[in-house]
């Protein structure tokens, strides 16, 4: 039996196992382990089980997930996200469709902070639908509006997604951090103005808030102060050269920390607690990383990459032509299979192809993310629309799906976007870094 062969029955049997529901960390580690003791040995599989765990246990890039998820943790029981939602919304609320805007914005800043799109949909869903229902929002458009917006936390730096595409490709999660600023803003203002078209051709859909006064839009930018003081400090830390990003991570857990303990509004309880959910989501992640640095070497020793290489190359499609086939298949994928499984299990294969190609990998790091946050609202998984079903229980699941809709294909313009002009991705991390 080749090499090839082998390879490609594990990769069916490693969706296989995916099908059957097994977690994808062991479907990955088993299909891994096996395909390496019958291509080499199990004394080789054995090895690089414990060089290569205790090599990412012992790697410092990777605290950053745990003190990023941290301070999303304690932004959101402090309170921090809520006044985010509220100082946006004080500002455009009055506007048609003013509440559905400032829904996406809480998004974003509280993407900048916790770095989770599952998150950031979870806790922008309980704080903003409930008053865009109170409103009379089409509930098409309210639970819509908070499903893509959580896709931001994937994009928006600090991302647990450009965290693991660093460490699987050997790249700087500095430069990613700030590569995915501007396509994060980019997607934010696009989603306002499907927002605006929207309310525009269906007033109906997007009522108008009440008005406020300059006083009180005072008050509330005032109490976001701190949430923005924090992202700011993160990430124009990061830019500046202040810190690295793993000093950043440190910093922004920090003072959240100190701020929710100044105002009263974090105990050692609610520490503790958001304390042990970071812990819990960082183990898992490093359950699937141990599980990729299983894969990745029996993919190479399979030849897999190269046959796979040698079949784009030989569409003859050229370079963008072959950049839009790899992310149409992260798109069909993303029906399918969760983000981070999909980083796992095709960057061993896609990235050397990439490479050869001369394809910047900062840049098609950018397109592969955003590439996945369309998955995060596409059926039948749509981890997303699944969540802000949790949350708004009386609305059916096809009218959430229809209501993401709209922002699923300016997602597609996006992508569109950072393909013709990869200035968008490239211009802040090659002005700090170039």
């Amino acid at each position: 039996m080749s090499a090839s062969l082998v390879g490609f029955i594990g990769i069916i049997m490693m969706f296989g196992l995916l099908v059957l529901r097994v977690p994808v960390a062991f479907a990955m580690f088993s299909v891994g382990f096996v395909g390496i003791t019958v291509l080499d040995s199990s004394r080789s599989a054995l090895s690089l089980l414990a060089s290569e765990t205790f090599t990412l246990a012992s790697s410092p890039e990777l605290v950053v997930i745990p003190l990023f998820i941290l301070m999303g943790n304690v932004a959101s029981i402090t309170g921090m996200s809520q006044k985010l939602y509220d100082a946006a919304y004080a500002i455009i609320g009055q506007f048609r469709g003013g509440l559905a805007s400032a829904t996406v914005i809480g998004c974003g800043g509280f993407a900048a902070l916790s770095g989770s799109s599952v998150a950031s949909a979870l806790t922008m869903g309980k704080v903003a639908l409930k008053q865009m229902d109170r409103f009379k929002y089409d509930t098409r458009l309210s639970t819509g509006v908070v499903a893509a917006g959580g896709t931001l936390g994937i994009l928006i730096p600090p991302s647990t997604g450009f965290v693991i595409y660093a460490i699987l490709t050997e790249q700087s999660i500095g430069r990613l951090f700030l590569a995915g600023v501007l396509p994060g803003i980019m997607l934010l203002m696009l989603f306002i103005l499907v927002i605006m078209v929207i309310c525009w051709f269906r007033p109906e859909f997007g009522p108008a808030g009440p008005a406020t006064n300059w006083r009180q839009k005072g008050k509330a930018i005032l109490g976001a102060g701190p949430i923005v003081a924090v992202i700011l400090l993160t990430i124009g830390g990061i830019y500046g050269g202040l810190f690295s990003p793993v000093e950043a991570a440190a910093v922004g857990a920090g003072v959240v920390i100190l701020v929710g303990f100044a105002t009263s509004s974090l105990s050692l309880k609610d520490l503790w607690n958001a304390s042990r959910d970071a812990i819990v989501t960082t183990a898992t992640v490093m359950l699937i990383l141990i599980a990729a640095h299983m894969i990745n070497p029996f993919m190479a020793l399979s030849h897999i990459p190269t046959a796979v290489g040698e079949l784009l190359s030989g569409l003859g499609l050229g370079v963008i032509g072959t950049l839009v086939l790899i992310l149409a298949i992260y798109l069909v994928l993303g029906c399918f299979l969760e983000g981070f499984a999909m980083l796992v299990l095709t960057l061993p294969i896609f990235f050397p192809i990439i490479l050869s190609l001369g394809i910047d990998p900062i840049w098609f790091g950018v397109l592969t993310v955003l590439t996945l946050e369309m998955g995060l609202i596409s059926p039948p998984v749509g981890i997303n629309v699944f969540i802000v079903k949790s949350v708004a229980s009386n609305v059916e699941l096809s009218d959430i799906f229809r209501g993401v809709l709209p922002f699923w294909l300016m997602m597609i313009v996006a992508v569109a976007l950072l393909i013709m002009f990869p200035q968008i991705v490239l211009f802040l991390p090659n002005t700090m870094f170039g």
